[in-house]
């Protein structure tokens, strides 16, 4: 067996997920692409999302208490980056996607992504340079034609994933093993 090689205390969690995080910001939707995203508690459904605290997002979440997380496929990339390289301080970003609002009513969500989840902030975390807001799901929504039985379809979301140090974007791959499944073959 090889030896491992150190490299320091890095957040290597791979695959990171792509993200857009929506809010209303001064009247206006405004989305930034983020990979510091995860579901941190399953009932009731509860979101961590991590933004550097200058984000024009974060005013919109701090004002409004809500915010969107949506969930673009690899055939949204160009438009993903995007919000990610300009600021909406400068560049309105209601205009790069079809825009539309669920119950909560100032959590921006964007109609090509085929997941939209609709959260109410319950918490936020000061950090060095960002801050963690915690949301609680109200809603989720998908097109039918990203669900299999009812459920989202991994194979026909397609998301993007991110890979921190190349600054690369990939999609999901092949299917390797069932969950919950394959493990029952372990013998030692």
């Amino acid at each position: 067996m090889s030896e491992k090689t150190k490299l320091g205390a890095k957040g290597f969690l791979y695959p990171m997920p792509i993200v857009l995080i929506g809010a209303d910001v001064d009247g206006r939707a405004n989305f930034t692409t983020i990979a510091y995203c995860a579901i941190v508690q399953q009932k009731p459904a509860m979101i961590a999302v991590s933004l550097y605290k200058e984000h024009h997002t974060c005013k919109g979440i701090r004002k409004n208490k809500t915010f969107s997380v949506n969930i673009p496929s690899e055939k949204l990339v160009v438009q993903t980056d995007h919000c990610g390289l300009v600021s909406g301080k400068n560049t309105d970003k209601s205009k790069v996607f079809k825009v539309f609002y669920g119950k909560l009513k100032t959590a921006p969500m964007i109609f090509e992504c085929p997941i939209n989840l609709e959260c109410a902030l319950v918490k936020t975390v000061k950090l060095d340079e960002e801050d963690l807001f915690v949301g609680l799901i109200k809603e989720s929504y998908a097109e039918d034609r990203f669900l299999t039985n009812g459920v989202p379809d991994i194979k026909k979301i397609r998301p993007l994933v991110y890979a921190t140090k190349t600054s690369s974007y990939f999609s999901i791959g092949r299917f390797v093993a069932k969950a919950y499944e394959i493990g029952k073959k372990y013998k030692k």
